[in-house]
């Protein structure tokens, strides 16, 4: 489920703080009020986060992690290094 970020529109809630985040289903309508205080609020536009374009492991890197390295030989037909 996505995390939506929220801002109450006029003053501030004590509960909240005047913004909180809420883990929501797609299928949910759209939330109007601060389940809190009860006051408008408005969706606010957050980041999200992607997975960091790392270097590839390398063969005594993948070893160490603990993975089995396998060299192919020819079709269907591989070896352990």
């Amino acid at each position: 489920m996505p995390l939506y970020e929220y801002e109450v529109c006029d003053g501030d809630c004590i509960a909240c703080g005047g913004k909180f985040t809420l883990r929501r289903p797609l299928s949910a309508p759209e939330l109007k009020q601060c389940p809190a205080c009860k006051k408008l609020v408005r969706k606010l536009i957050s980041n999200f986060s992607s997975p960091l374009k790392l270097k590839p492991l390398s063969i005594s890197d993948a070893k160490k992690s603990g993975f089995t390295v396998l060299k192919r030989l020819g079709k269907g037909e591989y070896e352990r290094q």
